[in-house]
Formats: C-alpha cells, structure tokens, sequence
C-alpha cells in the first residue's frame, strides 16, 4: 500500500466562500525568483573587452611632434586630417582605438587638446597616429 493511496482518489477541493485564482496569476507563483537584480549586467560589462593604451617610443612621438608641427603651420586652411586616437572606457580600465577624420579648427597647447571643426576635443597626448589628407 502507497503512502498516499487513501486520499489519491478524493475529489479535488474547491472553496465556496473564496473565487478561483485566475491560471496567469497561479503559473506567476512559479516565476524564478531574481534576487541578483543587475548581475547580468555586471557579468556582461566584465566580459566587454577594452584594449590597453600602446605606450609610443621616442621615435613616434618625434614623427608625431613633426606632423603636429605641420598641422599647427596650415593652421589657416582648416587642414583636414585622420586621426588614430585613443577613447578611455569610463566604466573600467582600458578603452579603445578609434580612428576620426575631420577638419582641424585649432591646437590648444595649454590644455593639450586639438579641436577639429565639429567641436570634437581629442587630447593630445591620446593620439596614437595623424594622417594628413590632400590639401
């Protein structure tokens, strides 16, 4: 004999003084409970990949002086050039390489910044690589 054998066969109990639950509220008792709100998130922002920043030798900050030098003489022409630069991550270390191509408006050597046409401020000491375009 079955442990439940004297009652598996009783007929289904339902209240008289109480309504049946509706059957989209009672599967939402049986939802999974969250309990980490935002841990995926994290988990998805820990496994985003950022590139590390490429330290340059003297060589290329020389070649990179030479070029800014350039862009600094043609200054009044509003050269257009592209641009290899690196974008910190403001969420974690790292960033990335991005490459920009646009007008020079203006090298401001006190904040260290060269400010193209759009309004687009990159910091000096961020650019990886110039690339002047045809005059």
């Amino acid at each position: 004999m079955g442990k439940y054998d004297d009652i598996i066969d009783l007929p289904h109990h339902i209240s008289a003084s109480r309504p049946q639950m509706p059957m989209l509220d009672r599967a939402a008792q049986f939802m999974p409970f969250r309990a980490l709100t935002g841990y995926e998130d994290a988990v998805h922002e820990t496994a985003r990949l950022t590139e590390e920043r490429v330290e340059l030798t003297e060589d290329e900050k020389a070649l990179l002086d030479t070029k800014l030098q350039r862009l600094a003489d043609r200054l009044d022409s509003h050269p257009q050039v592209t641009l290899t630069w690196f974008r910190p991550d403001k969420r974690k270390t790292g960033g990335a390489y991005v490459t920009t191509t646009g007008q020079i408006r203006k090298i401001d050597d006190f904040e260290g910044v060269l400010i193209l046409l759009g309004g687009e401020r990159i910091l000096i000491e961020d650019i990886l690589d110039i690339q002047l375009t045809a005059p």
